[in-house]
């Protein structure tokens, strides 16, 4: 009886190491002399950042991604801070009949309709001063990259100041609140940083 089961021991001892020879045996993936013949990945070495490029596609960037594609040291926040500035020496400029100070800030066509309601004023013997209450509210309503490579930007101002005029009837106080869009640009290829109002439009308060 012993010997019967040792010999069925024995049998299948042989079965199992059959069966991982027949498995370990066999070749599995890439051996060393496969790697030898297969193609190698190219590596190329990585290329330096640069500014963002329309893709394969054609879909190109717009509005203040595009803006800031073409310049990326466009700060909105400091933008717009330099935009509430422009506006109140603006309105001060006009309001004070200063041409000189408002041909630093307005494109022709802007300072010929502004030149044209001072000279208006100037005949019919007024003059007027502006005191703002408080800074004025400035949001970013637009941005682009117009043709001709301009950045083009829209910012909607609220603003509350009290209006002096004097004239040949007398003098007359105007506590006003004004809500309008005011469109700059400026030339992105010109090292010059200063931007132009070229439009103005009312706006909902």
């Amino acid at each position: 009886m012993q010997v019967l089961e040792l010999i069925i021991f024995a049998g299948l001892a042989a079965v199992v190491l059959y069966q991982l020879y027949s498995v370990l045996g066999r070749r599995k993936g890439l051996q060393p002399e496969d790697r030898k013949q297969a193609e190698p990945i190219e590596r190329r070495p990585a290329s330096p950042e640069r500014a963002p490029e329309p893709a394969d596609d054609g879909v190109e960037l717009t509005g203040l991604a595009a803006v800031r594609a073409r310049d990326p040291g466009f700060d909105v926040g400091r933008f717009l801070n330099g935009a509430k500035g422009a506006y109140e020496m603006t309105v001060k400029a006009f309001a004070e009949g200063d041409r000189a100070t408002l041909r630093n800030l307005l494109a022709a066509d802007v300072l010929a309709s502004f030149e044209q309601a001072i000279d208006q004023r100037e005949a019919e013997g007024r003059t007027e001063t502006v005191e703002f209450f408080h800074a004025p509210r400035a949001d970013l309503e637009k941005a682009e990259v117009a043709p001709g490579d301009v950045a083009r930007v829209t910012v909607r101002f609220l603003a509350e100041f009290r209006n002096r005029a004097k004239g040949p009837e007398g003098e007359s106080v105007d506590d006003r609140r004004t809500a309008e869009l005011w469109t700059f640009e400026r030339p992105l290829k010109s090292r010059d940083p200063n931007w132009t109002l070229v439009h103005v439009d009312a706006a909902e308060a």
